[in-house]
This record gives structure tokens, C-alpha cells and sequence, in this order.
């Protein structure tokens, strides 16, 4: 017979303000590396062209690679931590 296996415990999901905060974080840092690292070769373009390139490489970074990356993060750190006033020595 074949084995069960029993799911990791779930962690209840960040409150959405959590997530804004989150998402503010992964936005901001983004946005600051792709103007160091593409503001010397974008500066030449009018503002809206810019920020077309920005918002084209920081939206999906954000969206698919950081925050899914940082809600991942989370939840391990919040399965790492137990609740107080379980388990430990009497």
C-alpha cells in the first residue's frame, strides 16, 4: 500500500496590508535598480518613452519573480515560528 503524504501545516496569508507593504517594497527597489542600471542609457528619451521602458521591466519583475518570491519567504518564516504557548519545555 502505497504511503500518504500529509501537507505541510498551512500558514494563513498576509493580511492585505501586508501584501501592500510588500508590493511597495518590491516596486521601490525595482524601480530604483532600473534606473541606476538603465538611467544612463534612457536618459536621452522623453519622460513618458521612459517610463514605458521602467513600468515595461518593473511590472513583470515585480509581479511574477519578487513578490511571488517574498510571499514565499514569508510563509516559511511564518511556519519556522511557532505560535506562543505551544509546544517547549514546562
Amino acid at each position: 500500500m502505497p504511503s500518504v503524504r500529509t501537507p505541510a501545516p498551512a500558514v494563513a496569508a498576509p493580511s492585505i496590508h501586508l501584501r501592500a507593504v510588500f508590493t511597495w517594497l518590491a516596486v521601490y527597489l525595482m524601480i530604483t535598480a532600473t534606473q541606476m542600471l538603465l538611467g544612463p542609457l534612457l536618459g536621452s528619451l522623453s519622460l513618458p518613452l521612459r517610463t514605458l521602458v521602467v513600468t515595461g521591466v518593473v511590472v513583470p519583475t515585480v509581479v511574477y519573480a519578487l513578490v511571488p518570491a517574498i510571499l514565499r519567504t514569508y510563509g516559511a518564516l511564518r511556519r519556522r515560528v511557532r505560535p506562543s504557548g505551544t509546544g517547549g519545555a514546562a
